[in-house]
């Protein structure tokens, strides 16, 4: 019996993905630092959907989260053939703002733990028929963000690093998937501390968590290599590649400065 994992499962897009993979009877492991939440979502979504549930609590910015995860998962005798790379934050404002520890921790779960948990499962998905590799990003990561400067080249980071690895992987019977999300009604502007001018210059335009899971579970099982969700978003991917980039560089300051 098949598992998906999802990581930062507790709250916005990836409890939603958590959701839409429970609504298509797929059995799931939740991961995120918060056991009563996991917990809380474990249960329920077995409850209404009749699918089995597993939970590991942990912060994945400790360098040795994903040899954990690995290890437990094998412990359990898990089968795992849907790896889901969601969880990740931001750290917004000046890039001084913030000490070199907590731009690492943050480029420890937006980069380093998919990296590392993806190669410690790469055995595991292929000793199924078909895998899923599907790694969250975000619009961001299709120019520089002043403001969210490490945070954007994070994501940046991660939709390379899925491509090359969808290549790699052609021949096999794992697929790769990126989705990178625009503004999205999640926990995200929060704990990125985004200035309220930001806040309310996305409102209007921002998905539901929902809507974007629905979007990016799609895409994973429709194999497709990269998508950016909702019309808007790929628009605005659009114009960042046809205006000077110092242009779009200072738009994007306009939006996310603190100064």
């Amino acid at each position: 019996m098949s598992y998906a994992i999802i990581t930062g499962a507790s709250k916005g897009i990836g409890k939603a993905i958590a959701e839409e993979l429970a609504a298509r009877k797929i059995n799931l492991i939740l991961i995120a630092r918060s056991e009563p939440l996991l917990q809380q979502i474990a249960t329920d979504l077995t409850k209404r959907y009749g699918v089995l549930t597993d939970i590991f609590p942990i912060d994945l910015a400790l360098p040795d989260a994903p040899e954990q995860i690995a290890s437990w998962i094998k412990e359990k005798g898990y089968a795992i053939n849907i790896l889901i790379n969601n969880a990740g934050y931001g750290l917004s404002g000046s890039f001084e703002r913030y000490d070199a520890a907590a731009h690492a921790d943050m480029m420890q779960v937006n980069m380093t733990t998919p990296v590392a948990l993806t190669r410690l499962l790469l055995s595991e998905l292929k000793s199924h028929p078909k895998s899923y590799v599907l790694n969250i990003a975000s619009a961001a990561a299709y120019q520089a963000v002043p403001g969210l400067t490490a945070y954007a080249a994070s994501k940046s980071f991660l939709v390379s690093f899925s491509r090359g690895l969808r290549y790699e992987l052609r021949n096999s019977n794992i697929s790769v998937t990126v989705v990178s999300p625009g503004g999205t009604d999640s926990d995200f502007a929060n704990r990125a501390q985004v200035s309220e001018k930001a806040v309310k210059a996305g409102e209007k335009l921002n998905m539901t968590a929902e809507a974007v899971a629905k979007q990016a579970v799609d895409a994973m099982f429709a194999q497709k290599t990269e998508i950016i969700t909702g019309f808007v978003n790929k628009l605005g991917a659009f114009l960042v590649w046809l205006l000077p980039k110092k242009l779009a560089e200072k738009m994007a300051s306009g939006i996310y400065s603190q100064e």
